[in-house]
């Protein structure tokens, strides 16, 4: 099975690719000059994080504002989903050849979180500039407050000694709906690391089988996502392509080091700053409505 996850993966990489090079050759236009180095910089440090477990998406989207790279809060989802597609699903071709999960619960909870994504990136192309900053900043203080609580292992004392690596029963369907509304976030902005980790510690499972879980979840979900984006022309093609490009030798360095690196440090840093974020985007999306 994971043999037959890997080639389903690889076959992604290449359908992803195809679909965001084809539309930024039929768009060339809109590349123009920027800031191509600093979006592959975001890209990079937002994937060599998404490697190591902190989660891309709500970084990606604390840099984008503050370094101002992002002038269309309408096409933050799309960046999120198209830019980071290709680096997670490395991440997740790495990851599935790794750690071994029981084949039925991984098949699962991925289907759930693409059928998820998919139903989630139709409703988010139609939303306005106002609802879409109102629920980055709620989902980024969510994710904020997940992190938290896993980071202090408040979640983790729930599944303390656990060692399943599968769910079956009542379980396993709590973890497939769990993973559908985990899906259909990811295309409003909401990490789907976090809330997966802490379900699966919940369900009973191994905090070590979130990983190939929650990667080969988005691996298949954003190339989904992507295609509704790219349709929608809801995304910026230079920062995606960017971050793509930057975020591909993230997650193969950060790979190299990941069992020996300690993080808590930067982890604890990163939660305050996306809290900060988070609370910005909500005064943001009340000061548009004034407006």
């Amino acid at each position: 099975m994971a043999q037959i996850i890997f080639y389903i993966l690889i076959g992604l990489i290449i359908f992803q690719a195809i679909m965001l090079v084809r539309d930024v050759l039929m768009h060339r236009d809109d590349l123009g000059p920027g800031n191509w180095i600093i979006n592959g910089i975001i890209g990079f440090i937002a994937d060599f994080a998404d490697t190591i477990g902190i989660g891309s998406f709500a970084l990606t989207t604390m840099m984008l504002n503050v370094t101002k790279q992002n002038k269309d809060d309408r096409k933050l989802p799309g960046i999120l989903n198209v830019g980071h597609a290709i680096p997670v699903l490395t991440e997740a071709v790495i990851f599935v050849t790794v750690i071994e999960v029981d084949p039925v619960t991984l098949v699962t909870l991925i289907l759930a979180a693409i059928v998820g994504s998919w139903f989630g990136s139709k409703f988010v192309t139609k939303l306005s500039e106002t609802a879409i900053q109102k629920w980055i900043g709620w989902a980024l203080l969510i994710t904020a407050i997940l992190m938290l609580l896993r980071q202090t292992e408040v979640i983790a004392l729930l599944g303390k000694g656990n060692t399943a690596m599968g769910l079956t029963g009542a379980k396993l369907v709590i973890g497939i709906v769990g993973n559908f509304f985990f899906g259909a976030l990811m295309t409003v902005g909401v990490g789907l690391y976090a809330p997966c980790m802490a379900m699966v510690y919940m369900l009973g499972m191994t905090p070590l089988a979130a990983f190939p879980i929650m990667m080969c979840s988005c691996a298949g979900l954003q190339p989904v996502a992507s295609i509704n984006f790219i349709r929608e022309k809801a995304y910026s093609r230079k920062i995606a392509l960017a971050i793509t490009i930057g975020g591909i030798p993230g997650v193969i360095i950060a790979s190299q080091f990941l069992m020996g690196l300690d993080i808590t440090i930067i982890t604890y840093l990163v939660i305050v700053i996306i809290f900060y974020t988070g609370i910005q985007y909500i005064l943001k999306s009340r000061k548009t409505v004034t407006a």
